[in-house]
């Protein structure tokens, strides 16, 4: 394939859409460390994630439980937004939407990285890299077609 095909809109919106999916993904995994007996798998992805192997990671205290059912509302929300900007405005206003999403992204990036470095899992910003350009691919150069509108 052309590499102009990837700096098209149609691959945009459609790579947008592939980064929703990516983002929603994580909400119902830390929607289920909330509940006590659903919390394993999300404190498994947590050990990975912080690099805290065989039980680095604790779901017993409440706050942590509260904190992520809010990550998982978070993430579900922040991935059904990109997912409806993709769907329902990006044929109207291309640029601004890609803007937008990719600003999205790039603030979840720092915010999240700091945070992960602050309380002592610093790997995790390393999957933080690598989840920003898997999300973001062709979406960090504008593209270079008319959107087709329909």
């Amino acid at each position: 394939m052309d590499i102009a095909h990837y700096r098209s809109h149609s691959f945009h919106k459609k790579w947008m859409k592939f980064g929703a999916i990516v983002v929603i993904g994580f909400g119902p995994a830390f929607l289920l460390g909330s509940f006590l007996p659903t919390a394993e798998p999300t404190r498994l992805m947590m050990d990975i994630l912080g690099w805290t192997f065989w039980g680095g990671q604790s779901f017993d205290a409440p706050t942590t439980r509260f904190l992520s059912a809010l990550a998982g509302g978070f993430l579900i929300g922040w991935g059904v937004l990109i997912w409806q900007l993709a769907t329902h405005l990006h044929d109207l206003a291309p640029e601004v939407v890609r803007k937008a999403v990719v600003v999205s992204f790039l603030c979840w990036f720092v915010t999240d990285s700091l945070g992960s470095i602050a309380s002592g899992h610093p790997s995790n910003a390393g999957f933080n890299a690598f989840f920003l350009f898997l999300c973001l691919g062709p979406l960090w150069w504008s593209a270079t077609s008319k959107p087709v509108q329909g």
